[in-house]
Formats: structure tokens, C-alpha cells, sequence
């Protein structure tokens, strides 16, 4: 088996005519919600992606005849896989080099319009996600972003139905505790995000300081491979400066374009005319009170073209 259905089907997956036989069908039907699945409880493309080509593999070898819900079905087996493959990147990342931050993607307008989906695949809240156990983050995925009942959601995590209510009470209220206070409207963080562009450019740091919240925090990921802050910065001041400081460096050589990331305004860095950094926002009431820049090249890829994310 070559890769994963997309436009093109090896033999496996195709008639005589060249049309997809059924099971390529039905998973070309929902791959894009399967993506989606994975990402939000991996917040890496790349892994998720890697979950989808386990997931076709078993699916190839399904009897479709004895499948009743393939939606569910495949639900069920991507997030069974993604679930395998968080408990081993948990592990990973507790030797990651400096802050760990999700893997941005360019997402289509249409994302940002699901207020809902928006929220749920923004850098915010998949930090927040990491915060919570493998399975509570499953369940809470499967459950507030998804809306699959209580039962379906026991068999892709093989918990009793009371069990996975209990388990979706208490991340409900773990994710409650540390999510932004209210949401955010695209226009809101738009305007935000342009008062900041206008103050990184012209280098106007009390203009910067102006728009980031007193408490607003900095977090960068370089990967170890590309120089970025190593801790979280905190208060606008420090911020601002480092921001500043870092932009005179590359005066001339950069820069900024504004892009839909993860379902909301940001800021794609192009240096020497590559893309260099990803900078998405945390906006309340106004302010930017979280900023997340994205350095490591292994987190880029899918920068250069829209993800399609679907619910």
C-alpha cells in the first residue's frame, strides 16, 4: 500500500474504471474530519497525518458489510491510533528543547467561521489541551468539539459510558479553568493583530506596549534548531523589548505578512523571502495577552499551503 487516499489510489484502491472502490470512498468522505480528530489531540500535523495512514491501513482490511456507522467506525480507529502515538510524544517532548507550541496551519476563511472549530484548533487552546491526560483529552475532543455521544466515545477510548462521563466532567473543568475568557471574534483579534504589525514595524515600542496586556506572555519554539526565547516571557515590557530587539536585528531582510492560522488572524515572518516564523495571537478584551512564535522548520511545512479542518 502506497500512502494515504487523496487524489490519487494505487491498485488497492481502485476499479477497473478508475473510480475509488468503496472503501476509499467512504475514507476520502471523512478525512478531512479525521485529520482534524488527530491534530487536535496531537497538535502536530505531521503525527496526524501519520495516525491517518494507520488508520487507512486497518480500514482497508475492514468487511464494510459489518460496519453500521463508518463515520464512527473511523473515528473510533483514528482516535484509538492518535491516542497510542500522544502517549509516546508526551515522552518526547519532556526532553523538547526550550517551549513546546503546536504546529500551525494555514487554515481556509471557512474555519474561522466555524466559531466553535476556530476555538478548538486555536494555538490557546491546544496548549491548554496538553495540559490534560491522554484520555481526558480524547474524551473532551470527541465530546465538545465533536458531539459524538457518550457511548460512541467509550468505544474509542475502551472506557464503560459512566466512566467517560466522569471522565468529560473533569476535563470540562480543567479546560474551563485555564481557557481565554470568552471567545474572541476573528474581527477583534484582526484589529489586534494589525496595532501590533504596525508597532513591530515601525518599531514604536510604546505602541507595542500599548497593545499587549500587563500579564501578556511570549512563548517561542526554535526546536533547538533555530535561536528562540527558551522560557516564557513575561509583562509587556520585557516583551516588548525582546520583540523590538529582535526585529532591528533583521531590519531590511524581513518581512511580515498577515495569514489565517489555526482558524484566527496571525503573522507569517518571511526572512531572505522564506518563511521563517509563525507568530499566532491570544487576544481578551483588546489586548494580546498570549504570543506564540514558531521557529522550528519541522513545524513549517504545512505553512505553504490551506489544511482543510472539518467537523
Amino acid at each position: 500500500m502506497a500512502g494515504t487516499p487523496q487524489t490519487a489510489f494505487d491498485d488497492r484502491g481502485s476499479s477497473s474504471d478508475d473510480r475509488p472502490d468503496a472503501a476509499t470512498e467512504a475514507f476520502l468522505a471523512h478525512r478531512n474530519l479525521l485529520f482534524t480528530v488527530a491534530y487536535e489531540m496531537l497538535g502536530s500535523a505531521a503525527d496526524a497525518e501519520d495516525v491517518l495512514q494507520e488508520t487507512w491501513l486497518r480500514w482497508v482490511e475492514v468487511d464494510l458489510d459489518a460496519v453500521r456507522d463508518q463515520r464512527a467506525y473511523l473515528v473510533r480507529v483514528t482516535t484509538r491510533q492518535a491516542l497510542v502515538r500522544l502517549r509516546t510524544l508526551r515522552r518526547r517532548r519532556e526532553s523538547y528543547v526550550g517551549s513546546w507550541l503546536p504546529e500551525p496551519l494555514l487554515t481556509a476563511p471557512d474555519v474561522a467561521e466555524d466559531i466553535e472549530l476556530a476555538e478548538s484548533v486555536s494555538m490557546a487552546m491546544l496548549l491548554v489541551l496538553e495540559t490534560l491526560t491522554p484520555t481526558e483529552r480524547a474524551v473532551f475532543v470527541l465530546r465538545e468539539v465533536f458531539d459524538l455521544e457518550y457511548d460512541e466515545i467509550a468505544g474509542a477510548v475502551d472506557k464503560s459510558p459512566a466512566a467517560v462521563r466522569q471522565i468529560a466532567h473533569r476535563a470540562r473543568a480543567h479546560v474551563a479553568a485555564r481557557r481565554p475568557r470568552g471567545v474572541v471574534s476573528v474581527a477583534e483579534t484582526r484589529d489586534a493583530l494589525d496595532a501590533f504589525q504596525r508597532a513591530v514595524e515601525t518599531g514604536d515600542l510604546q505602541s507595542l506596549v500599548d497593545i499587549l496586556a500587563p500579564d501578556v506572555v511570549l512563548l517561542g519554539d526554535g526546536g533547538g534548531v533555530k535561536q528562540a526565547v527558551l522560557r516564557p516571557i513575561l509583562g509587556a515590557d520585557k516583551v516588548a523589548r525582546v520583540l523590538t530587539a529582535g526585529q532591528g536585528r533583521i531590519a531590511g531582510r524581513a518581512e511580515l505578512r498577515p495569514a489565517q492560522v489555526n482558524g484566527y488572524p496571525a503573522l507569517i515572518l518571511r526572512l531572505d523571502g522564506e518563511t521563517d516564523t509563525v507568530v499566532a495571537l491570544r487576544v481578551e478584551d483588546g489586548l494580546i495577552t498570549g504570543l506564540y512564535a514558531v521557529r522550528n522548520p519541522e513545524k513549517l511545512s504545512h505553512m505553504e499551503r490551506e489544511t482543510l479542518l472539518r467537523r
